[in-house]
């Protein structure tokens, strides 16, 4: 589980759900306090903006179908201040525990898009007439196994 704690709320990862909890008196002025669940599939993309000498940085889930608030130029950081899905951070600790966070969210939604790949050790048809073949030459199985586990294989 990756845990990181922001200037107006918290945000737990553990793989499958972001959970952003706010608690005190700046939660209840901007967003509200309270936790919200999203799920990594309903995770469309992560902005990412880092913190700078003068500057907060934020971090910002959007799911599909969100209607984000949308900032000026300049006023990122505090548009993402009244947003429900975004985070404030400062620099340091606070900023390496957010990148630690945005790589794996975006690993895992990655790992949401990739295809699934063939089941690993699943032989083919015709590696298994090939391993049935060797086994009949070197005299392990007869011409009837043979052919039995033929039929088998290609469903006759």
């Amino acid at each position: 589980m990756i845990h990181a704690k922001g200037h107006n709320g918290q945000v737990h990862f553990d793989g499958q759900y972001v959970t952003i909890t706010r608690r005190g008196f700046l939660a209840r002025v901007t967003v509200g306090k309270g936790e919200k669940r999203i799920h990594i599939s309903q995770i469309s993309s992560v902005q990412w903006k880092p913190a700078g000498p003068f500057v907060n940085g934020f971090i910002q889930f959007s799911a599909a179908g969100g209607n984000e608030r949308r900032s000026r130029f300049g006023s990122q950081t505090t548009s993402a201040v009244d947003d429900e899905n975004s985070v404030i951070f400062m620099r340091g600790k606070q900023q390496t525990e957010f990148e630690q966070l945005r790589t794996a969210v975006e690993a895992a939604i990655a790992a949401q898009h990739t295809p699934p790949s063939a089941a690993a050790g699943t032989p083919s048809v015709a590696d298994e007439l090939a391993k049935l073949a060797q086994l009949h030459e070197q005299g392990i199985i007869s011409t009837a196994e043979l052919d039995q586990q033929k039929r088998r294989l290609l469903g006759g």
